[in-house]
């Protein structure tokens, strides 16, 4: 016997996989059993009962089905599957290579110490919560959530937003007063676009700040780092485009919109910055099932955008200023620009009453920051009804959330909350674009440690623990005797600024020689003296 099956059953070799071949010993039982035989290690299952029960048995339970399976290449299990499978990441991801992660770490850095210039704590949930956690916080984006497969236990889904699990751990833990900051990934089941930097599964760095404060100072901060941060990255001109859900609302009351339409209505009108006011006019009739009176109505308010003098135009309106729901969110528009012109930046400020933001759990104030490039430069044609700059989507946004603690605290306790999310794949996106043609470095190395001659590698070893043990980013290469030219040309490559050189002449002297890669310059430096050379030339580079 071997791997269970008769003697006579062992003919054929793993390459008899294929064309029929002709077996050097026929077994007894003639032609009929030679053909159960062939079928057993050729094309297809036996169809015998005592075969197929056979195969089974010491096939798919012996310790060895695996590999013999695969050595007799018989078309058991999936391994069809696995001849078919594609190696490649899942749709709506990707992975980054160094000169990606270069440039996203100095984004990462500058968002990150701005939210700490500002005060903000860090904090982490947990990158899957639970589904009624989510459920019915997100409108209609709610279908875009990542459901996990129910493993017996509790029904989970894969985080969605960094907001929602912000305030879930604010209702758990029963805080009312914190200032923070959170950078992780969130999952979206969407279309996605990764040319344009949109993913299934990306990051987003949120600053928030919760409690219970003057009206619109808090918000007006939130602005005020949206604006610090894309002057900072020098994407170019941009623009940060505020309403108000309020506004919104007595609009659309004003207008003949009813209240259980409201969520459903702006949704549609959050559409109006990628597409034409016939299109989104189109989709309220057909669609929404709006009168073509009542979406006429509506889009003579929400394609107005502007600053305090749009406010001051909006508070005279005769059939607008009879509704105290869009009064009060004007107001506190018009407060928050008043703070605005404070911090200077309302030079990139529009009240823009075509911003909704699709999200429920908005309340007040609501913000959006686009870039703006000019048409030459999109080599786009875009048709629209009214003129406007031309925008490359959202790079970030956010808005006031005063009821969304409240679902989760089990006495409804309401925690007023304000905050901003940074679209930090969209920005890379951009920033890797301008980069393809830049030498961008991809360590933080300031010196090689290199020898001019042979048998250095124990004092390149030594010397370079010295540099590490004193804080000094050095490497030297993993050889016992590279060439020095080999050496040079590897700083030169990846921009490592210094070089620290030892030979036989430099350890009878007591020194080393450090060189400039930039400028080819050499000196000969004491040993006991090199940290301090060192630091005092990377200070000044």
């Amino acid at each position: 016997m071997a791997y269970g099956l008769p003697r006579r059953f062992v003919l054929f070799r793993s390459t008899c996989y294929g064309p029929r071949r002709r077996c050097k010993r026929v077994p007894s039982g003639g032609p009929d059993r030679y053909e159960e035989i062939n079928l057993f290690c050729g094309r297809s299952l036996p169809h015998s009962w005592w075969l197929r029960n056979m195969a089974h048995n010491k096939f798919t339970h012996s310790p060895v089905a695996a590999s013999k399976q695969l050595e007799w290449k018989v078309p058991l299990g999936n391994d069809d599957a696995k001849l078919n499978f594609v190696l490649k990441t899942p749709k709506g991801t990707r992975d980054y290579h160094p000169k990606q992660m270069a440039i996203r770490e100095r984004v990462f850095n500058i968002i990150i110490n701005c939210f700490k210039l500002h005060g903000a704590q860090t904090i982490d949930t947990p990158v899957f919560e639970l589904k009624e956690t989510l459920t019915g916080k997100y409108g209609e984006d709610s279908k875009l959530i990542y459901d996990l497969k129910d493993q017996g236990g509790e029904l989970l889904s894969l985080r969605y937003d960094l907001t929602v699990p912000f305030a879930r751990y604010l209702a758990m833990n029963k805080i009312t007063n914190i200032k923070r900051y959170q950078v992780a990934k969130v999952y979206r089941r969407d279309d996605p676009a990764m040319s344009k930097g949109r993913y299934r599964e990306f990051y987003q760095c949120d600053f928030d700040i919760a409690g219970k404060y003057d009206t619109m100072v808090p918000d007006a901060e939130c602005l005020k780092i949206v604006h610090e941060i894309l002057s900072e990255l020098q994407l170019g001109d941009f623009l940060i485009k505020i309403n108000d859900r309020r506004i919104l609302g007595g609009m659309f009351a004003v207008c003949g919109v009813p209240e259980n339409m409201f969520r459903t209505v702006c949704s549609s009108v959050d559409k109006l910055d990628k597409n034409p006011w016939s299109d989104v006019k189109k989709e309220l009739v057909q669609e929404k099932g709006l009168t073509p009176e009542v979406a006429d109505h509506i889009g003579d308010y929400v394609r107005q955008s502007g600053g305090l003098e749009l406010i001051q135009h909006l508070q005279q309106d005769p059939q607008l200023s009879q509704n105290k729901q869009f009064l009060e969110g004007l107001s506190d528009v018009k407060t928050l620009f008043e703070y605005l012109e404070l911090f200077g930046v309302t030079n990139q400020i529009s009240v823009d009453l075509s911003l909704a933001r699709g999200l429920d759990y908005y309340t007040g104030v609501i913000f959006e920051a686009v870039l703006l490039w000019d048409q030459k430069e999109l080599h786009v044609q875009q048709q629209n009804d009214h003129d406007e700059a031309l925008n490359v989507g959202s790079v970030a946004g956010g808005g006031r959330y005063d009821g969304l603690v409240g679902l989760f605290d089990p006495k409804g306790k309401k925690v007023p909350c304000v905050g901003v999310s940074i679209g930090i794949e969209r920005i890379c996106s951009l920033m890797e674009k301008k980069a393809a043609e830049e030498r961008v470095r991809t360590t933080t190395t300031k010196v090689l440690v290199a020898a001019a001659q042979k048998d250095f590698l124990k004092e390149r070893i030594k010397l370079i623990s010295i540099l590490w043990d004193s804080g000094i980013p050095a490497e030297m290469l993993y050889k016992k005797n590279p060439k020095l030219l080999s050496q040079l040309h590897y700083c030169e490559e990846t921009g490592i600024p210094l070089v620290v050189i030892i030979g036989e002449q430099e350890i009878k002297d007591g020194v080393v020689k450090l060189r400039v890669v930039r400028t080819r310059e050499e000196v000969d430096v004491p040993r006991g003296s090199l940290i301090e050379e060192i630091r005092k030339r990377l200070s000044h580079s």
